[in-house]
């Protein structure tokens, strides 16, 4: 099973202009099948990882669903700005 924050961590790092500033927080715990993970940082990096009409969001969802689902789990991603 793949620690989900760290794979979200490295799909995003890269695109960031301040990644000391990235935070990502998990809730519920990995036995549950649906996951919310919690993106914090500054603002111009959320607004670059949200991307343009939410493309790069949906991008990172897909990708993160792609990953989980051999576990059978949903995940959910929030961006929160610092």
């Amino acid at each position: 099973m793949a620690d989900l924050k760290q794979v979200l961590r490295g799909l995003i790092e890269p695109m960031m202009d301040q990644p000391e500033t990235l935070r990502i927080e998990q809730e519920g715990d990995e036995n549950r099948k649906d996951v919310v993970l919690k993106v914090h940082a500054n603002r111009s990096d959320i607004a670059r990882l949200i991307g343009r009409k939410g493309s790069m969001a949906s991008s990172l969802r897909q990708v993160m669903s792609i990953s989980s689902h051999s576990d059978h789990r949903h995940i959910v991603i929030k961006f929160e700005q610092d």
